[in-house]
This record gives structure tokens, C-alpha cells and sequence, in this order.
């Protein structure tokens, strides 16, 4: 039987932000994860975001809270579900403390999360609870009946 963890060698997350330097930013915290194996690819727009999901398949989408000429994540997320895209979004923000974020599930959004928080252990956090849940050994041999 072929586990999850062999099927997927790395977790593929698309940082979507209109700032490089995020991205250079996100790309330094995550250096020292190392299970699972994680690539991520830099979006700098929504467009090119949604050119690069009909393209290639990715695990996870982190997305910059508010990207021009969008107003915020309640334009943009229902883009990238309107393209088909089923997978975890997560939304990335210096401030997450404004009221509208409580309406984040109405618009197709998995989780928030402030700029400041992602760290390797928390991007590690994300991936087990958002896009991998493994299931513990003894439990599959009751699903393989």
C-alpha cells in the first residue's frame, strides 16, 4: 500500500503579494523546513496568479490580503475559486484584527493568518492540518477492507 507521504514528495504553495520582498521574506522562515518538502512560487498580481493555477497544481495558496487594483480578499479569493481552484487559500495580512475578516469562510477562505506569525512551524502546522491529514498506521488497515 502506497502511504500518502511517498505519493506526495513536496507540497506545492503559491505566495501570491504585490511586494517581492514578502515573498524573499516567507522564502527565509521557511528555509529549515524540511518535512515536508515544500517549493513555493511568487505570484506578484491575481492574474498572474490565475495563469499560473491553470498551469500547474498547487497544495496551498497563501494570498496577500490586499492586492491592486482588488480591494481585499473578498474579490480575489472568489476569483481563484471561480477558476476551479478547491484547495486551501489562506489569507496573509500585517493586520487581521478588522471586522470583515470574521466573514472569511463566506468567501472561500480556509484561514487567516498574519504576516508576522508564518515561521517554519507554522507553515509545517498549516500543511498537516490543511492539505496532508495522515492518518495513524492502525487505523488503515480498517479502510482497506
Amino acid at each position: 500500500m502506497i502511504t500518502e507521504t511517498s505519493r506526495r514528495n513536496t507540497v506545492k504553495v503559491l505566495f501570491v503579494d504585490d511586494e517581492f520582498i514578502e515573498f524573499r521574506a516567507l522564502k527565509k522562515k521557511i528555509a529549515d523546513l524540511s518535512e515536508p518538502a515544500v517549493e513555493v512560487e511568487y505570484s506578484p498580481s491575481i492574474g498572474d496568479a490565475l495563469e499560473k493555477i491553470r498551469l500547474a497544481r498547487f497544495d496551498l495558496i497563501l494570498l496577500d490580503n490586499r492586492l491592486l487594483p482588488n480591494a481585499d480578499f473578498r474579490e480575489t479569493v472568489p476569483e481563484l475559486r471561480g477558476i476551479g481552484y478547491t484547495g486551501p487559500i489562506g489569507v496573509v495580512s500585517t493586520d487581521i484584527s478588522g471586522g470583515y475578516f470574521q466573514e472569511f469562510p463566506d468567501y472561500g477562505v480556509d484561514f487567516r493568518i498574519g504576516k508576522d506569525e508564518i515561521d517554519a512551524q507554522t507553515l509545517q502546522h498549516i500543511i498537516r492540518e490543511y492539505v496532508t491529514y495522515d492518518v495513524p498506521d492502525f487505523w488503515k488497515d480498517d479502510y482497506s477492507i
